[in-house]
């Protein structure tokens, strides 16, 4: 079969793995979209679950990105459009899941491992960013839309640095960025409003 057929389809199914609702049915016997903001992804898992389970559902919420984005380069060449279409539809899956009726995470950890596959140069920018305001303000969802807006502006300004722009990955970054800030409307209207939930470490997690 045509990798441009099954490729995509692979890349959303991946991207798509609940990793943290998986873990929280596995070792907690709960449906993490009972708990906190009701989201699948790290922040939730860290908030109920504990750092160590955070830091595991982030990394797994990246590895699928990173997976999606290489195994296309792998068929396609590093510069064929179709990288970026499957690098935005793991970012999909991870969004709308089809494991759980398509309601799922806000994408910025799969996102993150999508662009450390498709542009390392710019994500150092974005990590640092993320880092320095979390640690700062203790606001994730500040950081994580600093990062986002980051990220796209060093990509941009790389991208156009170099001989042969690359525009499929130009697309996906604005669309992605764009994405991210519109899930984290709910949280930046209640940043505005001053009552945001601040981001806690805890050594072990909630049963």
């Amino acid at each position: 079969m045509n990798a441009s057929i099954w490729m995509p389809v692979l890349a959303y199914l991946l991207g798509s793995i609940p990793v943290g609702w998986i873990v929280a049915k596995v070792f907690y016997r709960t449906d993490i979209r009972t708990k906190g903001s009701g989201n699948i992804g790290a922040t939730n898992a860290l908030r109920n679950f504990g750092t160590t389970v955070g830091i595991i559902v982030l990394l797994l919420d990246m590895l699928k990105g990173i997976s999606a984005v290489l195994l296309a380069a792998h068929f396609f060449g590093g510069a064929h459009f179709m990288v970026a279409i499957c690098g935005l539809l793991a970012i999909l899956g991870h969004v709308f899941p089809v494991w759980l009726k398509f309601r799922g995470g806000k994408g910025v950890a799969t996102a993150a491992g999508v662009f450390l596959a498709l542009a390392p140069q710019s994500v150092g920018f974005a990590i640092a960013v993320f880092v320095i305001v979390v640690a700062l303000s203790r606001y994730v969802s500040l950081g994580s839309i600093l990062a986002a807006i980051t990220f796209g502006i060093a990509a941009f300004i790389y991208e156009f640095g170099q001989e042969t722009l690359n525009w499929s990955k130009l697309i996906l970054i604005g669309i992605v960025i764009l994405m991210i800030i519109y899930k984290h409307r709910q949280n930046i209207g209640r940043l505005l409003k001053g009552n945001e939930n601040r981001l806690t470490f805890t050594r072990k997690g909630k049963n």
